[in-house]
This record gives C-alpha cells, sequence and structure tokens, in this order.
C-alpha cells in the first residue's frame, strides 16, 4: 500500500536575502556569541574560585573573573531588553 505524500517543506527555509531567516540571523548569532561568552567567563570565575580557595590563584584572577562576568551578564540583559522595545 503506497500514500502518496507530498513533500513536507523544512523548517529552516533558505537563507536568500529579503527572507525572515536572513533577517533572523545576526541576532541569532549575537546570541550564540554572548552565551558562549558568558558561559566561558562562568567558568573561569569558578575556576579561580576554587584556585583562589585551595591557594593556587591569586585573589585578583578571582576578582577579575567575576567583574568580568557581571558586565557580560549586564551586558546580555541590556542587549535582550532594547530588543523587546524595538
Amino acid at each position: 500500500m503506497t500514500q502518496g505524500k507530498s513533500p513536507q517543506k523544512s523548517g529552516l527555509g533558505t537563507l536568500e536575502p529579503g527572507t525572515r531567516q536572513r533577517a533572523q540571523l545576526p541576532t541569532r548569532i549575537a546570541d550564540i556569541a554572548w552565551t558562549a561568552l558568558w558561559v566561558l567567563v562562568a567558568l573561569w570565575a569558578v575556576w579561580a574560585s576554587v584556585g583562589a580557595v585551595r591557594g593556587t590563584t591569586a585573589w585578583g584572577y578571582c576578582a577579575v573573573a567575576w567583574v568580568l562576568l557581571a558586565i557580560a551578564l549586564t551586558m546580555r540583559v541590556l542587549v535582550v531588553r532594547r530588543r523587546t522595545r524595538i
């Protein structure tokens, strides 16, 4: 028994100029970049904190990591808020 199936459209579509996916591409790339930056700085902050408690790294590295993490989070929140207002 064969069924006549019509070809189903893929969810992504093409990235031709003027398409909706093409317009969303810079935003998605920025989201991925901010997430990657936040994860790396968060891992560094935790690693520096553990090292400072153990005495293998200086407290200065720990403080700088947490400050950079706070800055990255603040910038991320501001970008998301600005994007939703527009």
